[in-house]
């Protein structure tokens, strides 16, 4: 079976059936510029590239990545960081691996990718794509170390080809490498970015602009990465999209008494791309003790350059951070620096017509996919939701333009976000729930792999909701929960109902109405005709003065139409008044409780006090004719419980059946 391959001690070099030499490796829709290189591309093993191939060079510095010809500085910036953590550098790429020249070296290398929450094994042929005998994608500033190229080409079989790296989030492939967290900070102007669609006022949560003292207890632990969307003032060629490694920061004391803070930065070009005032002799460092000087620039190694915060901030675009990663597999909290000890997951899906419910404007918001979050004490608690990749679309490849990586995300990805509440007991209402904001949320839904939650907790139980901006929409996805404490995560299957009334005896009575277009569909009280609505009177008895000093009236509105197609309902109560019309009352008179505002669920519910006296009850959609029917259910307390101690075994009962 190996009649015709490379030799080596006699035995045949492994070939990789599954990402062969030819253009299928290379292309997947020929949408990038690589497309035009596939007839001058040969394949090439290292040994017949130069005479002494190594993984890794003696001197560190050589073995930092450069860019060639294909479009995955992103993927460039995070494999850097492996080069200062060798524990992560010893899970993607095993060590005592026969390299060229070992009796054991049989053409075949072994990496590991971190993919949906489990480490996934990649082997590969080491025949590289060359040009002129040359490397025509990633290589190592050393000519003749060979690991980022190996390291490039079993990512890009991992996605399909090599063009599937061309252009993507540094943020993405700090995951893969690391099997850890990394979030964004924008150093612009949040409120310019056009893909953030807004929801309800309560989910606009505004993403922070990074301060670097933020990241001063783990700045020499995190990965830090800064991209530009577009050509800085500072830059002569960095194009329309480019990512590059921040390698180390801190700060000089100048001559003046002062402090500014440097940043040493790589350009995985290779080369310097910078024109500051902190570039070779520039005039930012005759601010700085002679001695300092020169060893700040004697650290600049090629594709090197320093600038200053101010410089810094104002020229790139956005950060990554990638979260520091222990020997043991813990993440280390960029927050806080606390060791997140504990972790869990979970897989979950968005399923059409089942659990892709959409935003929070959406009538189907709660047949999304839902999990329980237990905290035992008061703490740092970190969720993500990351979603699977989808691959780049072959039809709309022509109008894609690849420098530009909002495209990228959207061609990819679906807009997401994470949601939370937080739950008294584990048995409650869903659509009360959902009609009140949530306790923490990640920013408007955005075309990210990953959104990262970070909340200080307090014990109790908390009910995650995971959605995508639109309804319909599918896709798989991954719930992780890293803490310093012990956490549980759960699934929750269905909606618990609402726990019974228990604290005495009631009287219930239920109704039977329809809103009718163009008759009894009236709206909310925004519109005039919402006097139209259907009414219900009841009455308050003032008999027994014990039943005055608490909830007295709970009232449960149900429409009857499908979990797809709701609308948003809501009631008030008015205080009817002797010889007032109804269409008076509601048009000139406030109600003395409410249950608003209106939502898109099968029922809401409102239980509050009133005073003896004559009501009526007015159920509406918040838009007029609007026809659907309903059922209204209206509990009145008569008496309290006089049995105590059968109230608390009753009670307790239900705490049980509630926390299971």
């Amino acid at each position: 079976m190996f009649e015709g391959r490379a030799m080596c001690g006699g035995k045949a070099l492994f070939e990789d059936p599954d990402f062969p030499s030819d253009h299928t490796s290379l292309l997947s829709d020929g949408c990038t510029p690589i497309a035009r290189l596939q007839g001058d591309i040969t394949w090439r093993r290292p040994q017949e590239i130069c005479q002494s191939p190594e993984l890794f060079p003696d001197n560190i510095n050589l073995a930092h990545a450069k860019q060639g010809l294909l479009g995955d500085c992103w993927f460039l910036c995070a494999s850097n960081f492996l080069l200062t953590n060798r524990h992560l550098l010893n899970k993607v790429l095993p060590s005592d691996q026969p390299q060229w020249g070992d009796s054991r070296y049989r053409g075949s290398f072994q990496f590991r990718f971190w993919q949906l929450g489990h480490f996934t094994e990649v082997i590969i042929d080491d025949r590289l794509p060359c040009i002129n005998s040359n490397l025509c994608f990633s290589r190592c500033q050393s000519p003749t170390a060979f690991w980022v190229a190996l390291l490039e080409k079993a990512y890009a079989k991992l996605h399909g080809s090599y063009e599937q790296l061309w252009a993507g989030q540094v943020s993405e492939a700090l995951v893969d490498l690391t099997g850890g967290l990394a979030e964004h900070w924008s150093l612009g102007d949040f409120g310019s970015d056009g893909e953030q669609k807004p929801e309800q006022a309560s989910d606009q949560v505004s993403r922070r602009r990074l301060d670097l003292k933020f990241l001063y207890p783990v700045k020499d632990e995190c990965a830090l990465s800064c991209s530009t969307h577009s050509s800085p003032a500072g830059t002569n060629e960095t194009g329309q999209y480019h990512a590059l490694t921040v390698m180390e920061w801190l700060d000089v004391r100048i001559v003046s008494g002062g402090v500014v803070r440097l940043l040493r930065i790589r350009n995985p070009w290779g080369r310097c791309c910078w024109g500051g005032t902190w570039i070779g002799s520039g005039a930012g460092w005759s601010s700085v003790d002679p001695i300092i000087a020169l060893d700040l620039q004697a650290r600049v190694a090629e594709g090197e350059f320093w600038l200053d915060e101010a410089e810094f901030m104002s020229q790139f675009d956005d950060v990554t951070v990638g979260y520091p990663v222990s020997k043991e597999g813990h993440l280390k909290s960029i927050y806080t620096g606390n060791l997140l000890t504990h972790s869990h997951q979970l897989a979950g899906r968005w399923i059409k017509g089942y659990s892709a419910g959409g935003n929070r404007n959406s009538s189907s918001y709660g047949t999304n996919p839902k999990f329980w979050l237990k905290v035992c004490e008061r703490g740092e608690v970190l969720v993500s939701l990351l979603q699977h990749r989808k691959l780049r679309n072959r039809e709309n490849c022509a109008q894609t333009q690849l420098d530009d990586s909002k495209n990228t995300k959207h061609q990819h990805y679906q807009a997401i976000a994470l949601h939370m509440w937080k739950v008294e007991k584990k048995r409650f209402n869903l659509g009360r729930m959902l009609n009140k904001p949530p306790c923490a949320s990640t920013h408007c839904h955005t075309y990210e792999r990953e959104v990262v939650l970070h909340r200080q907790l307090e014990p109790g139980y908390y009910l995650l909701i995971p959605s995508t901006y639109k309804p319909g929409t599918e896709a798989r996805f991954l719930i992780r929960v890293f803490s310093f404490f012990s956490t549980s995560l759960s699934v929750l299957k269905s909606p618990a109902p609402s726990l019974p009334l228990t604290d005495g005896e009631w009287e219930t009575s239920y109704f039977r109405g329809s809103w009718v277009e163009g008759t009894s569909a009236g709206g909310s009280r925004n519109f005039l005709s919402h006097w139209k609505n259907p009414c219900f009177p009841f009455t308050v008895g003032g008999d027994d003065p014990a039943v005055m000093s608490g909830l007295n009236v709970r009232i449960t509105l149900q429409q009857s139409r499908p979990d797809t197609d709701l609308y948003p309902i809501g009631f008030h109560i008015y205080k009817v008044l002797e010889g007032v019309s109804v269409q008076t009352l509601l048009s000139n008179e406030d109600p003395v409780a409410s249950c608003v505002p209106h939502c898109y669920t099968q029922d809401v519910s409102l239980a509050c006090c009133l005073p003896p006296g004559a009501y009526t009850i007015v159920p509406s959609t918040y838009q007029p004719d609007c026809s659907a029917n309903f059922t209204l259910s209206m509990s009145r307390r008569i008496q309290r419980l006089k049995v105590v101690k059968s109230q608390e075994r009753l009670g307790t009962a239900i705490q049980e059946v509630c926390m299971l």
